[in-house]
């Protein structure tokens, strides 16, 4: 997994909203009363990228989609059906040269959005730690930028950043560098640093896609924790039924491409949710709900996947 960017992809950057003053004073990650609920609108989106001989190629075809109050918000679709695509439009990623997005538009909290947007921070498949700086410098990155060197006092932060290093469990890992980590705990990392900035809105893009089944179990728990500690609207990019399943209040099915909405449903089992309710009657008619839509759907190239385990 990456390291967290603001909405623009560049180097992390700080949410709009400064931590409460209760969470302050505590230096626990969401300790107290949280920033009011953001909220994402993507209406009657349209991208398209030109292809060989001056024709286009159509990646998003009219979604419309709303998000509206803290939850973790699965959008899942076969690799390469322009999932992504979208989720970059809500945290302002926009390759040079190209109309990002075609036509349509992006709000947050009702106001257009078209570039990086300071409540919204995303974390990329990729690792992007940085291999000069240590556990705690990285996850303390953010507060070097000016804008939160203004904000926020440097015992506050510093506090904060030693917090969320015991909330991801690396607190042990502070002096290390990322070359003597595994690649859970660079995720770990990656983790700590986006949420260390309270941010309203976290965008992940396949971000436990590369691990192995255990490890991947880990971070799903991981991220549950963090969440339960610090509530935010989440939006989460995978192809992998299971980990929909897993993990979100709410799962966004898209078709291959050019992506359109397949599916919207909302689960109301709480988390953790266990081996046993995987196999039960709702979960294996939602996994197979889920598997009828991508299949009826699918005209053309992507894959999806059902991980061998679910959680115990």
């Amino acid at each position: 997994m990456s390291a967290a960017t603001p909405a623009g992809g560049q180097a992390p950057g700080p949410s709009a909203a400064a931590p409460s003053a209760a969470a302050q004073s505590s230096g626990q990650p969401g300790a107290a009363a949280e920033a009011p609920g953001a909220s994402i609108h993507l209406q009657e989106i349209v991208q398209e990228y030109p292809a060989p001989g001056g024709s286009v190629t159509r990646v998003v075809d009219r979604i419309d989609l709303q998000f509206s109050q803290p939850g973790i918000n699965m959008l899942l679709g076969p690799s390469g059906c322009g999932k992504s695509t979208l989720l970059r439009m809500m945290g302002g990623v926009r390759p040079i040269g190209v109309a990002t997005p075609t036509s349509g538009t992006v709000h947050i909290d009702g106001q257009p959005c078209s570039g990086a947007h300071d409540d919204a921070v995303m974390v990329f498949q990729r690792y992007a730690n940085r291999p000069d700086l240590t556990v705690w410098e990285n996850v303390a990155f953010p507060f070097t930028l000016k804008l939160w060197k203004e904000r926020v006092p440097r015992a506050t932060w510093r506090s904060q950043v030693d917090a969320m290093l015991s909330a991801v469990g690396l607190a042990e890992k502070r002096d290390l560098l990322p070359a003597q980590l595994s690649g859970g705990q660079n995720q770990r990392v990656a983790l700590a640093r986006a949420l260390v900035l309270r941010p309203r809105i976290l965008l992940l893009d396949e971000p436990f896609g590369a691990l192995d089944a255990q490890t991947r179990l880990e971070a799903q728990k991981l991220l549950v924790d963090l969440y339960q500690r610090q509530p935010c609207l989440i939006v989460f990019v995978t192809h992998d039924v299971t980990e929909a399943l897993a993990l979100g209040d709410r799962v966004i099915v898209l078709s291959t491409q050019p992506a359109r909405i397949a599916d919207d449903f909302k689960i109301e089992e709480p988390r953790p949710r266990t081996a046993a309710w995987h196999r039960s009657t709702t979960g294996t008619r939602l996994e197979q709900r889920i598997l009828d839509q991508l299949h009826s759907k699918s005209v053309g190239p992507g894959s999806i996947s059902v991980s061998v385990g679910a959680p115990a």
